[in-house]
């Protein structure tokens, strides 16, 4: 884990007790802090050892700082009660950057964006490990970052960042930075899309003269970088090699995905010859544009992940043939209705939608005028239905467009179904393609 004498001889508070939470309560102890913990679940709270204490009511006079769950909002009462005793608020990242000058020095690359951030994170974690570089991945991603072990000097630690990480880290100084793109997303949270942006902007704001800022083209209007970090625009980023070499990487938002991790990892050191086969090597995350076999000669990719419609719209071009599985529970427009304005432009190789959960009916209004529909519900009946009309050499697109909680518990489990579903097809290749 991650221990630093910064911590020594203060006292500590932390809300949450779930992965992250215990992993900074165990680093604060390890560090010799005063930790006292609370969750405001009683399950939670049952099953952890350490000193409990309500947080969001005891005096936090002479606490150094109360370290909470990204989730936990600005509103909750923890922020006002810390503020009366002028206790900052932090996130366990904002504790990782406190640790740093107690470290060996290494690099660190922050990569936040509304949509592939996660696969700019594994696949730029993967092009420095294919280079023999010591690295470590974490934040949004892998393991907490405060349980992991500090990293030798010259080390990459590469961190996926939300914005809601980003809202409650004060001094993470990356020396790079990306931005991969910037739609609406997380509004209930932050207001308005000005408060998401500026949430966004905050991995920028704490960079230091002589990093790089790294941004995506429809990002780029929300922000003046004119002192600071250099920048690079995300579509100007030339490539060692060809898309259609990499495949788990297609599709046009793999592309961006991976023209930033190329530069970041350029500026890392590393050269094209190794870049290139860290491309072609790169397995996709799981429910990111995930193949997960051939069955029935069709090819059956798992993009569970993709929760809104404009994570799905680059997904439908990145095959020729597409039966469309979609659906869920919808994200809203401002009038309260179900939004695919992302999606409609990019139906040209879409042969068939599938539809399941709350959405179907919302979105087989939408496209029925578009691409043939069929309201299945569930995503069994959508995958039989598939099976009885799709031809050899198509592809099943299970992606989305709407979170899971309709059916699920979460994207892992829906995309979980949908690769148990497909398993148990007989016929075809298994494995990725």
């Amino acid at each position: 884990m991650i221990t630093s004498p910064a911590f020594a001889g203060k006292r500590w508070g932390v809300l949450g007790l779930a992965r992250t939470g215990r992993a900074v309560a165990a680093a604060l102890a390890a560090s010799g802090g005063d930790v006292l913990c609370w969750d405001d679940g009683a399950a939670a709270r049952a099953g952890f050892d350490g000193p409990l204490a309500d947080l969001n009511h005891i005096d936090l006079s002479g606490f150094a700082g109360i370290i909470v769950s990204p989730g936990v909002p600005h509103s909750a009462a923890i922020f006002a009660h810390a503020a009366r005793r002028d206790v900052p608020v932090m996130g366990d990242t904002e504790l990782f950057a406190r640790a740093q000058p107690h470290l060996p020095p290494t690099h660190i690359v922050g990569i936040t964006g509304t949509n592939g951030k996660s696969t700019t994170t594994a696949l730029l974690h993967h092009l420095l490990t294919t280079a023999g570089v010591p690295t470590a991945m974490g934040g949004n991603i892998g393991l907490p970052i405060m349980a992991q072990d500090p990293l030798p000097a010259g080390g990459v630690w590469v961190l996926e960042l939300s914005s809601y990480q980003l809202d409650i880290t004060h001094s993470l100084a990356c020396d790079i930075a990306i931005l991969t793109n910037l739609t609406p997303d997380h509004l209930e949270r932050h207001g308005s899309m000005a408060g998401y942006a500026a949430a966004k902007a905050r991995i920028f704001a704490m960079q230091t003269a002589g990093s790089l800022a790294i941004v995506g083209g429809n990002a780029q209007r929300h922000y003046r970088l004119a002192s600071g970090p250099d920048v690079i625009a995300i579509e100007s980023v030339a490539l060692p090699g060809e898309q259609a070499d990499w495949p788990s990487l297609q599709g046009p938002h793999n592309l961006e995905n991976a023209r930033a991790a190329v530069a970041a990892a350029r500026r890392l050191g590393l050269d094209d010859a190794v870049i290139a086969a860290g491309l072609k090597s790169y397995r996709a995350l799981a429910h990111r544009m995930e193949p997960v076999g051939e069955r029935r000669g069709l090819l059956w990719v798992n993009d569970s992940k993709a929760t809104n419609p404009d994570s799905t719209a680059p997904a439908l071009t990145a095959y020729p043939a597409i039966h469309w599985i979609a659906g869920g529970r919808p994200k809203l427009d401002a009038d309260g209705c179900a939004d695919l304005s992302a999606v409609l432009p990019h139906l040209g190789n879409v042969i068939h939608a599938w539809l399941i959960g709350e959405a179907a009916p919302a979105f087989a209004e939408i496209l029925g005028g578009h691409v043939p529909v069929t309201q299945s519900g569930t995503l069994d009946a959508a995958i039989a239905g598939i099976l009885a009309e799709a031809r050899p050499g198509a592809v099943v697109l299970f992606s989305p467009a709407a979170a899971s909680f309709d059916q699920y518990r979460d994207f892992e489990q829906r995309g979980a179904a949908f690769r148990a579903a497909v398993a148990a097809l007989d016929g075809g290749q298994d494995g990725l393609c």
